[in-house]
């Protein structure tokens, strides 16, 4: 049986509840950008006795889209989805790994499809498809001049390599601007170094979501999210329902930052 069944009783109340929801969270201060680590999918699938993670990796992909949309209607600028890390490449089975390649690129092609949104790969295509690849060059191309909810796809992202490519970069600039080793040294600030990460140019998020109950960054924005506040879902991914994102911005709304404090 289905818990999540609903009766039309049920399903009075759920709506009434998010009503409910929505009037406890203060519109001045919903995240601007909230970063989000896509997690529960495989379990999702064995939960299913579904013998093939691609199973879980489907439904995932179906919940980022119903979740762009309540970003997008709860007034929320910036969105980043971690979808796949640089360790995955190296950990998950072959056959797993060329199934979420092909699910990933078709996410990208479907949120291309949305006229006001504009996506952004995040993450090194290293280890990547071809198909994959130039599914995300080709969302990112056409959706480049669009002006509503920015979406950051990171995949084949590693907060490790990503300060470590930042650090590359900054170097090569460097010494191409005749610059020495002695003087590298005042350069390295952390303004620099910021405008030289895969999100340069976009403010760092203010709310990091993991779901699946899990209570780690796993190399996810490591840098950006020195001062984000933390929401941690019980639910797998594809199981997220909009009361369990509202929770979250109720929460986020009821905070007082403390950034460095």
């Amino acid at each position: 049986m289905n818990s999540r069944a609903t009766t039309p009783r049920t399903g009075l109340l759920y709506r009434l509840y998010q009503r409910r929801l929505r009037r406890e969270i203060d519109p001045a201060s919903v995240p601007g950008h909230i970063a989000v680590i896509v997690d529960g999918n495989r379990r999702w699938a064995k939960q299913r006795l579904q013998e093939r993670a691609s199973f879980g990796h489907r439904a995932g992909a179906r919940k980022v889209l119903e979740f762009l949309e309540w970003c997008e209607d709860a007034g929320i600028g910036t969105v980043t989805l971690y979808l796949l890390s640089a360790d995955n490449l190296n950990a998950r089975d072959r056959q797993e790994l060329e199934d979420l390649f092909g699910i990933i690129a078709q996410l990208a092609t479907e949120i291309a499809e949305n006229p006001r949104w504009r996506v952004k790969h995040v993450g090194s295509c290293e280890g990547l498809s071809a198909e994959l690849s130039e599914a995300l060059a080709a969302a990112e191309q056409a959706t480049a001049g669009r002006s509503g909810l920015h979406i950051n796809l990171a995949v084949g992202y590693g907060g490790r390599s990503e300060i470590m490519a930042a650090m590359r970069s900054v170097i090569a600039e460097h010494q191409a601007a005749g610059g020495s080793i002695e003087t590298l040294a005042d350069r390295l600030t952390p303004e620099i170094i910021g405008e030289h990460l895969w999100t340069r140019g976009q403010a760092d998020p203010d709310l990091v979501i993991r779901t699946s109950g899990e209570q780690r960054l796993s190399d996810f924005m490591i840098w950006q999210s020195a001062h984000s506040e933390f929401y941690f879902v019980e639910a797998l991914y594809p199981d997220l329902r909009e009361v369990d994102f509202l929770r979250a911005l109720r929460d986020y709304s009821s905070r007082q930052r403390r950034m460095g404090g």
